[in-house]
């Protein structure tokens, strides 16, 4: 699947000999990624294509005559697009050219240098590890190095992921985003403007039938039981009264097995669920609690008059949906480094047999389109398993075991649209789906 890449300004600078070069700003996730050159993204694509031949999506060509305005932006629309779709080779997203260019990138734009350091790493239940790392260590690298600490299964390292996490004062909290294999924790933590954040530990997964996956481990099983308990104290789990008598009464035998199984019949268990928002749904400006997971968006959005109204909408009838950047973005030359302030997350939903676009207006909204991708990714998993014959491929972003499947039968899209402002922004590009599309329904 495509990461969440984007390149929304680029600056002019002179360089040493008198000339001027275009620093390009990258951005993953909404927050500064890096800085980068042509140059550079040019001498590394080089690199990919010895190791990895044609496979690699187009890279620009080089312009030998001064670029006018529409040029500049034409290639930061390709170097946008060559990002977005160069991590969808597994091969090539876990190759040493790869993680060895991005690394350095990191360092090098927020001036960290490789050095021993530790680092704290948060559990469900608000308690912390400490582990020791390099500065250049990758999320994928202390994730390894977390699990070893509290004896997780490495070989159920695919079902957790580290997170950045905000910790409010009045004891809640929010899920900022999930980090890529390939990102640096210890950079992020310095880089971010984000106040209050953390690295923390929480399954990756948004199926909770898959928790009997992990149960032959006692560390996995410790962790999907603390954050079993987390999210019914922030209430992102809503268990009805009967069954929070029962679930009390487990925690204090300490019976995880009979907790987790009951908790899996309680709404919203094993969802993630952002901060309060608005939506367009049933009309503009409605507040809105959304929680993903289990295939499907559930939406708790209180209307003008203060009335509620629960709404779910059903994966298997999203056809698609994209993250839009609204108004201005940044000051190209202040120290804002997230995209944050006005994110919007769309998607089209087949009601009553016609399809309707539905928007939620959310900073989270790279975050909600990463869960939708990661539900379609566990739907397909669980198609090619219920269906042997069905060539099905897993477009799990960093893991490098694959199914193939028709294309008749799935195509995947989603889309990334910054929307035009100050600065100028296009990006349209393809992602991830659920469901069967024709080319002519775009």
């Amino acid at each position: 699947m495509k990461t969440h890449f984007c390149i929304p300004v680029s600056q002019q600078l002179p360089d040493a000999l008198g000339g001027r070069y275009v620093l390009y700003s990258v951005y993953l996730d909404g927050f500064l990624f890096c800085r980068v050159r042509y140059s550079q993204l040019h001498r590394w694509n080089e690199q990919l294509r010895r190791v990895f031949g044609n496979s690699l999506p187009p890279f620009p060509p080089k312009y030998y005559l001064a670029m006018t305005t529409s040029m500049a932006d034409e290639r930061r629309d390709q170097l946008e697009q060559y990002l977005q779709n160069l991590p969808m080779d597994p091969n090539v997203l876990r190759s040493d050219v790869f993680i060895d260019f991005v690394k350095q990138l990191q360092l090098s734009t927020f001036n960290i240098t490789t050095k021993n350091t530790s680092l704290d790493i948060f559990l469900p239940d608000g308690k912390s590890i400490k582990i020791k790392i390099l500065t250049s260590d990758t999320a994928e690298r202390v994730l390894e190095v977390a699990s070893q600490k509290i004896v997780l299964c490495q070989e159920l390292l695919c079902y957790f992921g580290l997170f950045l996490i905000r910790f409010h004062k009045e004891g809640k909290l929010s899920v900022v985003k999930k980090m890529a294999d390939f990102e640096l924790p210890y950079v992020i933590l310095q880089s971010s403007q984000v106040e209050n954040c953390k690295v923390g530990l929480r399954k990756w997964y948004m199926d909770p039938s898959l928790d009997s996956m992990l149960m032959d481990c006692k560390a996995a099983v410790d962790l999907i039981y603390l954050q079993a308990i987390q999210d019914i104290e922030k209430e992102w789990a809503k268990p009805t009264q009967a069954q929070r008598e029962k679930l009390t009464a487990l925690q204090k035998e300490d019976n995880q097995t009979k907790f987790l199984e009951l908790s899996r019949e309680v709404q919203h268990y094993g969802c993630l669920q952002l901060d309060p928002c608005t939506c367009d749904y049933p009309e503009p400006g409605c507040l809105a609690v959304v929680s993903v997971g289990n295939n499907e968006i559930s939406c708790r959005i209180t209307l003008p008059d203060d009335q509620t109204q629960d709404v779910i909408f059903q994966m298997n009838r999203v056809k698609c949906w994209q993250v839009t950047f609204l108004g201005t973005l940044l000051d190209m030359d202040g120290p804002q480094r997230t995209l944050n302030q006005n994110l919007e997350l769309r998607f089209q939903y087949s009601e009553d047999s016609h399809w309707q676009w539905f928007v939620i207006y959310t900073k989270q909204a790279f975050l909600l389109s990463s869960c939708l991708k990661k539900m379609i990714s566990e739907k397909m998993v669980k198609l090619a398993a219920e269906n042997p014959e069905m060539q099905i491929e897993v477009p799990e972003e960093g893991k490098s075991k694959r199914n193939h499947i028709q294309q008749s039968q799935w195509k995947n899209y989603s889309n990334f649209l910054p929307r035009k402002s100050k600065i100028s922004i296009k990006v349209a590009e393809n992602d991830c789906v659920f469901g069967t599309i024709k080319e002519e329904d775009l």
